[in-house]
């Protein structure tokens, strides 16, 4: 029995004390490194590629029409009247198999058709496309447990032809100088108390 089968399946994907190695754009980028980490004798066990900032992306493949949909039913049709007369003829063997075929491709496509004509009608126009949906991960970051974090940053950094993504802390707003003079816009010059601003200043 070998070391994976003993371990639980949910620890498997657990590290200790977990640290960032590095952030990469793509998954190639992020298996190279692991890649030439074990080129480089480093126990890779320790570490996890885990892909981050999750989205959401669906391929549309085109127009759905009925020419379209019937075909797809004739398809899906044909699939499983190939797999009913195999199922068939397993339990059932008889002396005229190509008529078997014959029997199960006919109501495979009867079927496949019916269905697919049906749940088109039913949509009432709604979702006239045909598409795929994946979710996918727009960043991955490398862990390491804590005890080999800086050896594989240190060993990721020699990589050649590759540059160690580093979070760049935000730039802070530089401290106010105490020294400096505040700028503030000169006050209105306010008249002494013992002048009358009504009367007209004294000639000298």
């Amino acid at each position: 029995m070998s070391q994976v089968n003993s371990v639980q399946a949910g620890s498997l994907f657990e590290l200790e004390y977990p640290q960032s190695v590095g952030v990469y754009q793509t998954y190639a980028e992020a298996q190279k490194v692991v890649d030439f980490l074990a080129d480089s004798k480093f126990p890779v066990q320790n570490l996890a590629i885990v892909g981050t900032e999750l989205r959401s992306v669906e391929r549309v493949l085109g127009r759905r029409t009925w020419g379209t949909v019937l075909l797809g039913g004739l398809q899906n049709g044909i699939s499983t009247g190939v797999i009913m007369s195999l199922i068939f003829w397993a339990f059932m063997p008889v002396d005229n198999i190509w008529a078997l075929f014959g029997y199960a491709l006919a109501i495979g496509v009867l079927v496949g058709v019916v269905f697919a004509a049906l749940s088109y009608w039913m949509s009432q126009g709604k979702r006239d496309f045909t598409s795929v949906s994946q979710t996918v991960a727009t960043k991955y970051e490398l862990l390491a447990e804590h005890k080999v974090a800086a050896q594989a940053r240190d060993l990721a950094r020699t990589m050649p032809g590759a540059a160690l993504a580093a979070f760049t802390p935000v730039a802070a707003p530089p401290a106010p100088n105490p020294y400096s003079v505040p700028m503030y816009p000169p006050a209105p010059q306010q008249p002494r108390p013992d002048t009358d601003p009504s009367q007209p200043p004294p000639q000298g």
